[in-house]
């Protein structure tokens, strides 16, 4: 790296201060903008007990179903574009069961 004289290092620092200055003015400028906005949208008390998920109650035949589905897709990612109409054809032909055991071995499982 080559030397700076005092001169051209100190044009530099001045430089820098200068753009952090600058930078200092615009985020105070932004400030009122950003509070004004989270103020906006922050939770009201109404809101928040709207905002509460009732819990997922599943059957057991629609965990099993779930199941099913998440397993297909697993397999069916790993494919390519011809082995997946093969496993949807077998899958419309004899079930989801079949169309997983299909796509398992296409995939090499």
């Amino acid at each position: 790296m080559p030397k700076r004289s005092g001169s051209a290092l100190a044009k530099q620092v001045r430089s820098v201060g200068t753009t952090l200055r600058r930078l200092e003015r615009q985020l105070l400028a932004l400030a009122p903008a950003i509070a004004a906005a989270a103020k906006a949208n922050a939770p009201t008390a109404a809101s928040a007990a709207s905002t509460v998920r009732r819990k997922l109650r599943l059957s057991p035949a629609r965990r099993r179903a779930l199941k099913l589905q998440g397993r297909y897709l697993g397999y069916m990612r790993q494919l390519k574009l011809a082995q997946k109409t093969r496993v949807k054809a077998v899958k419309a032909k004899k079930g989801i069961h079949a169309a997983i055991a299909a796509a398992r071995g296409m995939a090499g499982k």
